[in-house]
């Protein structure tokens, strides 16, 4: 199981990413998932990513960036242009992205 992203002291800023896959597209879903992770990871301001997706195709994906510009550059990067794209034509039922800034941030974790 992973243990999340690790992130810098704040302030940074998230994109968080909620959907509804689509039935049945499982094979072409991932390879494009797998390529925009690639990719995504790459990008100069890339600080992390956690995901999470229910059997019944909701997920939640929170990539985290340095900065707004940074943000920008990838939302407007050509192949994921593209990939947006398929997304809304082929993989997904809805989505929601919302973008934020971090104020604080707390961790914790246990001794074992």
């Amino acid at each position: 199981m992973s243990e999340g992203a690790t992130t810098p002291k704040p302030p940074y800023y998230c994109v968080i990413f909620t959907s509804r896959r689509k039935p049945g597209i499982e094979d072409d879903y991932g390879a494009a998932s797998a390529r925009m992770m690639e990719l995504g990871t790459k990008m100069p301001g890339f600080l992390g990513i956690e995901s999470a997706r229910s059997a019944e195709g909701f997920g939640i994906t929170v990539s985290y960036w340095e900065s707004e510009e940074a943000i920008k550059n990838w939302r407007t990067h050509a192949e994921h242009l593209i990939v947006q794209k398929k997304g809304r034509d082929h993989f997904y039922e809805w989505y929601e992205s919302r973008v934020g800034r971090i104020e604080r941030a707390v961790s914790f974790k246990s001794a074992k």
